[in-house]
């Protein structure tokens, strides 16, 4: 191995940081976007560089035109400067305008929440093997904790034990929290000792994706430049968990800056085959749970975060309908798509997490207070299941794995049916996915603007060109009147989500990789992701998506197709003994 000169390798990270940022004022230019002022004042603007931002708009400005820009393009650069000046804005902050996906006028047209809390089905006698234990449910362990059969210490030993052995495998772990988690659990046994029971999840352990703040410990997004970095306060869902008695075990491991799989400790694996990883980003979690290390996690989606993970690792989903749940204290990504959701092993058992963190903040102005309580009593008879035919598999497609991710398996039809619902024949909406990216681009570079601008993106693990450092590089390419124009576009496409969300079908059932899957994401549309089916001893997944605000329906819809699968409790090897 080459031996580096210090000095030498300080002057050329140096020398590449100065060339990073006169490329990013260079772009900004380019697409009127704006930003940086590496450009002196006085120093003159390329006539080239109106040109080429001309053909990157598409617009084919004459010589004449571009000499009249160039003569007024020094007033947005003092815009651009005067910005700049005001100093770093934080990730926390957010943009003032903020998405609703309620259309104007159109109020709220689903089924009205059931007000009415369930009882929870029999959990029967508690285990006394702690791999039955580490793999229960957790609508189980709530019960067995609350009638004294086990304690919430012995659960979070068990977690934090096998967290430790099966991290070496899975790198689904960033930070261990074993002196905070033992206390929690003290303290909630005394509580349940005396009979003061806070909730279902009372005295159960759980993990949070590392993008989720937690006071006086470490919340590294994942990412080099941050593994450092300590949060002050806990994030508005730890809070809620806290106050519902629930046991912080752990910070699950995610992909660098929220995508992805690799993070700075390396890739997170998959349980099912330690060949392949994860997923992301939410990949610790969905790695952690799955694995039967924690019973529940939560994680993040901004497009496909949750849903994807879920698929690989063969985990219990949801990501619910933007602005249900409140993000004060998450990492930012993109402000007007992020959203926090459980990842569990059982459909219930997500709903159980929803009822706790369900709710507004005034640290997150997109979100907003509406009722959530789910009766795992009612069935989903008489539920109308929606699909596209043309996403259903033949049966020469049945054993090719990937095919799983982009079509529908005929079982799953079957086993609708079985549970009383009613197939519905519908086409998907005519939406193009494409332009829905720009969003996500222009934001994400907005909330890491400081990496770009000082060449600490080059401490990110992944630099491959579709990864974020090139990524947040190529999003100051993007004129600003294409970014409203994809905005405008956007509710066009809520538009149309709404009119045919509300037609002839109560859930719409779907690959998770379908377009629908960025669709949805963009015009705010809770959904499921569950496991419903194993081929070559690796998971097959379904995803259904509901209205806005109507996450019982499809709650109902995926707590049958798991009843009449019955494949959600196949442990992987790995993590089995």
């Amino acid at each position: 191995m080459k031996k580096i000169n210090t000095g030498e390798f300080i002057t050329q990270q140096q020398n590449k940081q100065t060339s990073r940022r006169s490329f990013v004022a260079h772009s900004a230019f380019l697409a009127a976007l704006g930003a940086s002022t590496a450009f002196g004042q006085d120093e003159e603007l390329p006539a080239r560089a109106i040109k080429h931002a001309g053909n990157l708009a598409g617009i084919n400005f004459t010589d004449e035109e571009q000499t009249q820009i160039l003569n007024t393009i020094q007033e947005q650069k003092e815009m651009f400067a005067a910005r700049v000046a005001l100093g770093k804005l934080p990730n926390s902050l957010s943009p003032a305008t903020s998405f609703n996906p309620l259309l104007s006028g159109k109020g709220l047209n689903t089924v009205t929440p059931v007000e009415q809390e369930g009882t929870l089905p029999p959990a029967g006698p508690c285990p006394t093997d702690d791999i039955e234990l580490a793999f229960a449910p957790v609508w189980k362990l709530s019960q067995w904790l609350r009638n004294r059969e086990v304690t919430s210490e012995h659960l979070t030993r068990l977690a934090i034990r096998r967290l430790k052995h099966y991290n070496k495998k899975l790198k689904c772990v960033i930070t261990f929290m074993d002196n905070h988690a033992l206390g929690q659990a003290r303290q909630a046994d005394k509580e349940l000792d005396l009979g003061k029971w806070r909730g279902p999840l009372h005295g159960v352990p759980w993990g949070a994706k590392d993008i989720i703040d937690t006071a006086g410990e470490k919340t590294t997004f994942g990412a080099s430049p941050f593994k450092d970095r300590v949060a002050e306060n806990d994030a508005i869902v730890v809070d809620r968990l806290n106050d519902a008695g629930a046991i912080l075990v752990a910070k699950l491991s995610v992909g660098a800056l929220a995508m992805g799989d690799v993070w700075f400790g390396g890739t997170c694996k998959n349980p099912f085959d330690l060949e392949e990883g994860s997923s992301g980003s939410s990949a610790g979690s969905a790695s952690a749970t799955a694995a039967g290390l924690i019973p529940f996690t939560l994680g993040s989606e901004t497009y496909g975060s949750i849903v994807s993970p879920c698929m690989f690792c063969g985990t219990t989903g949801l990501r619910p309908t933007f602005g249900r749940v409140a993000r004060t204290g998450v990492m930012a990504l993109c402000w007007s798509l992020d959203k926090i959701g459980p990842i569990c092993r059982s459909v219930l058992d997500t709903a159980l997490v929803l009822e706790v963190i369900n709710g507004s903040d005034v640290g997150d102005p997109s979100s907003r207070t509406l009722p959530f309580k789910f009766n795992p009593s009612q069935n989903a008879k008489g539920l109308r299941l929606g699909y596209d035919p043309k996403e259903v598999m033949s049966a020469s497609e049945a054993n090719q794995r990937e095919i799983y991710f982009e079509k529908i398996h005929p079982s799953v039809l079957e086993a609708a049916e079985n549970a009383g619902m009613t197939l519905v024949r519908v086409d998907k909406p005519d939406i193009d996915s494409t332009p829905l990216l720009i969003p996500l681009l222009a934001e994400s570079a907005a909330a890491f603007e400081e990496l770009t601008r000082s060449g600490r993106d080059d401490l990110l693990v992944n630099q491959e060109d579709n990864a974020w450092p090139n990524t947040f590089r190529q999003s100051w390419l993007i004129p600003a009147v294409e970014h409203i124009q994809a905005s405008r576009y956007r509710r066009e496409a809520m538009n149309k989500m709404n009119e045919w969300m509300n037609e002839s079908f109560d859930g719409f059932l779907t690959p998770g990789y379908s377009d629908l899957l960025l669709i949805a994401n963009n015009t705010g549309q809770p959904a499921t992701v569950q496991r419903t089916g194993m081929l070559n001893g690796k998971p097959l997944a379904t995803t259904i998506i509901g209205r806005l605000f109507d996450e019982s329906t499809i709650l109902r819809m995926s707590m049958a197709l798991e009843a009449e699968l019955d494949v959600s409790s196949i442990r992987p090897s790995v993590s089995s003994s």
